[in-house]
């Protein structure tokens, strides 16, 4: 299996945490990690990291990788300027080249999936970028309806309505087909992504206490319990709206394979705070696997080698899963009469050598 591997901010500490990451030799027993980068800019960040094990071959494309070792793509400039800690034009030209090319192969099939190092917002909107993110980019590249952030790390599962917006823009934005819509990539994505057949959804609150019976906004009563009312309909076990504060206080977080949040803090303040540093960011809802670690450029830790590795690896074992599980959920609906299980027990069975002595 190939993996994709941008470059993500040149000035931050993505390039640390993938060196880091893949000094494991391990790793490359799983798949063949190919670097979007350029092998200069690649070294200059390594050297920053202190007695690793880390090497790599360069190619001209994720086509002609060599299996079993660390690749990389050369695919901007070595004469770029490295500026450690700031958020630069020519650090987000960088992350976006390296992203399209990283792209591009995977639409040619060179690739099985795409993990993307942290980009810096300012630094990409200096570069002309004109999207506010990683799964505003690869949304708008395929051209489908709708995709979502979902925040994944264990059993937890935190996705969002709404993404990247200014928080007097929310309300606005919440409506009850953009909620049905996020339900939808969310359901299929805990059956197709991650092998839950039946997954049990928990949809937030958009007001303080969910509105507390209208008293704080009708939104909540308005617009959310008749779709969850509809939803348990379809027989979906889908519960709501839950004032968020008291969701994750108590613990009730623990009884759901997925979590709906209305908006960027409501979902990621509290996921983080219980998963920082193991977390990965999904992108539902594509046909491309993409994940993320769940951490940004790490400015200020830039170039002193204290950079973790933990969520880049998390992500990049996240996407080798989710291909297998795309995979394996293809298989058993391509063949709704005959169970995964039922398979593996035929494949046992033809594996095994005929006891000729028993007739």
């Amino acid at each position: 299996m190939k993996i994709g591997i941008t470059a993500g901010d040149i000035n931050g500490v993505g390039l640390e945490v993938v060196i880091k990451a893949l000094a494991d030799k391990r790793i490359c027993d799983q798949c063949t990690p190919v670097i979007y980068v350029n092998s200069k800019v690649l070294v200059y960040h390594k050297n920053i990291v202190e007695k690793n094990n880390f090497n790599f071959e360069t190619t001209k494309s994720a086509r002609a990788v060599q299996e079993g070792k660390v690749n990389v793509v050369n695919c901007f400039p070595d004469n770029v300027n490295i500026n450690l800690g700031e958020a630069t034009s020519e650090g987000g030209s960088c992350a976006q080249k390296s992203l399209e090319a990283a792209l591009h192969d995977f639409n040619n099939g060179d690739l099985d999936a795409i993990v993307t190092a942290p980009i810096n917002k300012k630094a990409m909107q200096m570069a002309k970028f004109p999207y506010p993110g990683h799964t505003e980019f690869f949304t708008d590249q395929y051209e489908v309806s709708d995709s979502m952030m979902l925040m994944v790390d264990d059993t937890l599962r935190v996705g969002l309505v709404t993404n990247h917006l200014a928080i007097k823009d929310v309300a606005a934005n919440v409506t009850r087909e953009k909620i049905q819509q996020k339900l939808n990539i969310m359901y299929s994505a805990l059956r197709e992504d991650f092998g839950i057949v039946k997954p049990k959804i928990a949809i937030l609150g958009l007001n303080p206490h969910a509105g507390d019976a209208g008293a704080i906004g009708t939104e909540d009563d308005e617009m959310i319990r008749p779709l969850v009312i509809d939803a348990k309909k379809k027989g979906r076990f889908v519960n709501g709206p839950y004032p968020a504060d008291g969701f994750f206080g108590t613990g009730m977080y623990k009884k759901f394979d997925g979590i709906l949040a209305m908006y960027h803090d409501q979902g990621l303040i509290p996921f983080k705070a219980l998963s920082f540093g193991s977390g990965v960011n999904f992108t539902a809802g594509l046909p491309l696997v993409r994940t993320s670690p769940d951490h940004g450029t790490g400015y200020d830790i830039a170039g002193k080698n204290q950079a973790d590795p933990s969520s880049f690896r998390a992500a990049l074992f996240m996407a080798l899963d989710v291909v297998k599980n795309r995979k394996e959920f293809k298989l058993d609906h391509n063949n709704p009469l005959k169970s995964r299980k039922k398979r593996l027990e035929n494949s046992v069975d033809e594996a095994l050598p005929l006891d000729k002595s028993s007739k």
